[in-house]
């Protein structure tokens, strides 16, 4: 059977894309949205009960997996027993199979890759999954959204789903390190622009180009910061794997409903936050234990493994072995700071140090207090290039060079 009645409950930017489209494809549609705001061309009511009473299909478009639930929760006694349940929203895999189980054969899980431009066309490639009937049944609205493939379950959609999203979340921390490292080089953000499409991350810069320039113009919002990040903390939840895109895009000092390229022009972190990692680096430079002083809060402990035995310095102990004169193969030696994430007033920080034959990896964690940032605790990993030696192990029982971290 063809359906003919659509409900589309929710009307965001690609709640009301979807909706337009296929009005313009001859659909009959009806919509709501919780905010109770119109939507264009969309016919609109405010009771979403009145929207799904005459309704074929049910369309969520909706921001996340608790407002699934609810919105069906409040509509389930109006639903017909042969209304097909679509669910285009970006949810959880755990989220996405509940649903499957409490509506069975007339739920598919259909979340969508592409934005509101894609779905203004067409284009959108479709994830769906569900029983073969009613994926017959809604396939021809499908097909009017974009490509359809098809999967074999709902939490693997809603998966599959969070995988590509995070791709993306990559591609826009990629584009805001490029960008911050032109600015540093001095280099016009048009010129740097114009290049950076050239190569990998073309499309996402010729795409996003209106919020990207030292001018950003008006451009449309397709996807928000805010709903990115969403994403991102479900697949870090659902995978039980540490996500920086998460966390990084959860703290982007943006308006959350600023479009995710907002979020690649956002500055490099506070000077401030570098002063504790700079003092650091002056401490091993000079062998001056001050510079550690002032780099370290008096209550912090460095920690490590040094001649294959693990080692935790109070403050007083690590300054000990520091006797205020560089390193006599100081000229040689280089540093580098590698990552800083701030937080609020947590960050953490690694940084590389080549010293002689050794290369150590500092990873440390910084607090603002009392107006400044410092170091509270410093872990380290030594490689040593000397041969028969083991990382983290020195081939012989010395003390460090004056100006060695360790």
């Amino acid at each position: 059977m063809t359906p003919h009645s659509i409900a589309v409950l929710g009307l965001g930017r690609m709640g009301t894309a979807i909706a337009t489209r296929l009005i313009d494809q001859n659909w009959d549609v009806v919509g709501w949205t919780r905010s109770g705001r119109t939507a264009g061309a969309v016919e609109t009511t405010d009771d979403p009960n009145a929207a799904v009473a005459k309704a074929d299909i049910a369309l969520l478009a909706l921001f996340d997996g608790r407002a699934c639930r609810q919105v069906l929760d409040q509509v389930r006694d109006s639903l017909h027993t042969d209304t097909i349940v679509l669910n285009t929203s970006t949810i959880a895999p755990a989220e996405a199979a509940s649903l499957a189980r409490q509506l069975g054969t007339r739920y598919v899980h259909a979340p969508v890759l592409g934005s509101v431009p894609a779905a203004a066309v067409g284009a959108l490639q479709v994830l769906a999954a569900g029983d073969q009937d009613a994926l017959d049944r809604v396939g021809s609205v499908l097909e009017v959204l974009g490509t359809v493939r098809r999967v074999d379950d709902a939490a693997t959609a809603a998966a599959l789903k969070l995988i590509a999203n995070s791709s993306l979340a990559g591609a826009v921390l990629t584009l805001r390190d490029s960008l911050r490292q032109a600015d540093a080089l001095g280099l016009t953000r048009a010129q740097v622009l114009d290049v950076l499409e050239l190569g990998q991350l073309g499309g996402l810069v010729a795409r996003k180009r209106s919020f990207l320039t030292d001018t950003p113009t008006a451009g449309t919002t397709e996807f928000t910061i805010g709903a990115l990040a969403k994403d991102m903390a479900l697949l870090a939840t659902a995978s039980n794997t540490p996500l920086r895109s998460a966390a990084d895009l959860a703290d982007t000092p943006a308006e959350p409903e600023a479009d995710i390229a907002v979020a690649a022009t956002v500055p490099a972190v506070d000077v401030a936050v570098l002063e504790p990692l700079r003092a650091y680096i002056r401490g091993h430079a000079t062998g001056d234990p001050t510079h550690f002083r002032d780099a370290f809060l008096p209550t912090a402990h460095i920690e490590g493994i040094r001649n294959g035995a693990f080692v935790s310095w109070r403050l007083g102990e690590y300054c000990a072995l520091f006797h205020g004169r560089p390193a006599p193969d100081e000229p040689t030696r280089s540093r580098r700071i590698d990552a800083i994430d701030v937080h609020g007033t947590v960050a953490t920080a690694s940084m590389t140090l080549w010293h002689g034959a050794d290369t150590f990896t500092d990873m440390f964690l910084l607090v603002h207090v009392d107006g400044s940032w410092r170091i509270a605790n410093k872990a380290y990993h030594r490689h040593s290039r000397s041969d028969g030696e083991s990382p983290g192990r020195r081939g012989d029982e010395r003390r460090p060079f004056v100006g060695e971290p360790a």
